[in-house]
């Protein structure tokens, strides 16, 4: 295997395991989780189902959605382009819904290191009120889990080979809705906490997985990709040889 091959596979295989560690901890420190899983979190604890096979259905839901969107956005496309360019355009199609489709096995995949890092770790809170020593802890591995996170996002998706289905949703509505990924990802953040404040509601009558981490998470990922991207990013292209 070529030297570049191998550090690509390896620098995304790493950063799928770091964002999967970083979302389970997450959920350990009981101060709410990220908003990308928040919904199949707040299912999961309040009609006591695994986590990890909640994740994979809310998964596989974001890609069913990316495949109609991407269909959408190629009828549009075809329309208006036409002759040569309608041709290119659905030959492109072939290969962004085989890459839509793929991230269903990579989905199985993931949310099984989610289950098994949900296994090892345990909860960081207890049921009495929280001293000051537990919150303090409690905020400290939040903090570690929103950069364990944002680094993991970032490597797996620096690679370029099949992104997360929570990414390739919001890069599929962005593209659909030519919109930027950033303003698209706060638009998808904030719906999934409005979903999951109204099923925590409706069926528990409090919030489950909803608190200040959910916040710090929304801002601190992105900020955390962007720092990691910083130092990182040109030594791993290099190594990786990925082509922007």
């Amino acid at each position: 295997m070529k030297k570049p091959v191998f550090y690509r596979i390896l620098f995304y295989i790493i950063g799928l395991l770091v964002l999967a560690l970083g979302l389970t901890l997450n959920t350990k420190t009981g101060l709410g989780v990220s908003p990308i899983i928040s919904v199949a979190y707040s299912i999961s604890e309040i009609f006591d189902q695994n986590f990890g096979n909640m994740t994979l259905a809310l998964y596989s839901l974001f890609v069913v959605i990316e495949m109609i969107l991407h269909l959408i956005r190629s009828r549009k496309y075809t329309k208006i382009s036409g002759g040569a360019l309608s041709h290119a355009g659905k030959t492109d199609l072939k290969l962004i819904l085989l890459m839509d489709f793929l991230q269903i096995p990579l989905s199985l995949i993931f949310t099984r290191f989610l289950n098994v890092f949900s296994a090892v770790i345990p909860n960081l809170y207890s049921d009495r009120q929280s001293t000051a020593g537990e919150m303090a802890v409690r905020v400290a591995f939040l903090i570690i889990a929103i950069i364990l996170t944002g680094i993991g996002a970032a490597m797996s998706l620096n690679m370029r080979i099949v992104p997360n289905p929570g990414d390739g949703i919001v890069q599929a509505i962005a593209d659909t809705i030519h919109k930027s990924v950033g303003f698209t990802k706060n638009c998808f953040d904030l719906t999934n906490i409005t979903i999951t404040i109204c099923i925590s509601l409706t069926f528990s009558g409090h919030l489950v997985g909803i608190g200040v981490g959910t916040v710090l998470a929304m801002v601190g990922v992105g900020r955390t990709i962007a720092v990691f991207n910083h130092f990182t990013y040109a030594k791993m292209k290099e190594l990786a040889a990925v082509e922007d």
